[in-house]
């Protein structure tokens, strides 16, 4: 099933790990079908006749879920009556414990998995490094104040190369079916330090600021973000605000054999190429 010549299908190709996962597996010469709505293969959660095309003669698939919970258990059962063998889902860390209707579609999509007849993997990273610099807090970043209702409550965030680099581990070799691998970076930081840590590294001012929960609806809200997204954010924040996140976990070493990318790194290299300048 892990052979060359079985298709490795990529959803959200074109997403923050979804990108380098494509990169990683072609790379080590696997043969992958990249897949999204505006990649090589088009892919549209909302569109199920894009479905079978993605999936015929795939071995294995890379699952980011999608935001309507209904849409996970169809999709998987399609995947394995195609004759998909191997699953690895990207969820995220806490999912268990944040509030029932926030991220539904992560939810829905461990439990289809679970129930399938695939060889199944799940990853749940922390945040990813990547949300200052390519989306999320890029833009706040960019202009000077971070604001969010976290507090001292660190968080071990995690590179997204690194949870790239587990998922391609997790579909190409054995050993990994009905794990759980929580993933998280070396260390934990607040985002208060996170901030102060860019800001070193670019050369620039930028400030966090603390927010209360309903504070930082109110401006979400204001900039146009979705009622389900600022929902979905508010629960993320209050399992991060319970510390359910907080302590740095090994899952990326038990994979990989190898240490995360450390923060400082990751701010370091985004610097360079600009991100907050």
């Amino acid at each position: 099933m892990t052979a060359h010549g079985n298709p490795i299908v990529v959803l959200a190709a074109t997403g923050k790990t979804g990108r380098r996962l494509v990169r990683t597996l072609r790379t080590a010469g696997r043969q992958v079908r990249a897949a999204s709505r505006t990649s090589e293969v088009r892919f549209d959660w909302s569109d199920q006749d894009t479905w079978p095309a993605v999936l015929e003669g795939a071995g294995a698939v890379y699952l980011v879920a999608p935001e309507d919970p209904a849409l996970a258990r169809p999709f998987v059962q399609q995947a394995t009556a195609a004759g998909v063998r191997r699953v690895v889902a990207l969820s995220g860390r806490g999912i268990e414990q944040v509030a029932a209707d926030s991220f539904q579609g992560m939810s829905a999509t461990e439990r289809a998995v679970r129930e399938s007849d695939a060889e199944w993997t799940i990853i749940r990273p922390n945040n990813f490094c990547q949300n200052f610099d390519e989306d999320l807090w890029h833009a706040p970043l960019r202009a000077g104040r971070l604001a969010l209702p976290i507090g001292a409550v660190p968080e071990p965030f995690i590179d997204a190369q690194d949870v790239a680099d587990v998922a391609a581990a997790l579909l190409t070799t054995d050993g990994h079916h009905g794990q759980v691998y929580e993933l998280s970076g070396p260390r934990a930081l607040t985002f208060a330090e996170a901030v102060a840590t860019m800001a070193a590294a670019a050369g620039r001012p930028m400030r966090y600021a603390e927010l209360t929960p309903q504070e930082y609806r109110a401006e979400l809200l204001a900039e146009g973000v979705p009622e389900e997204v600022a929902a979905d954010l508010g629960g993320m924040f209050a399992g991060m605000r319970a510390g359910y996140t907080a302590e740095p976990v090994d899952g990326v070493r038990r994979v990989l054999g190898r240490e995360p990318v450390d923060f400082d790194q990751y701010a370091a290299r985004a610097a360079a190429a600009g991100a907050w300048s």
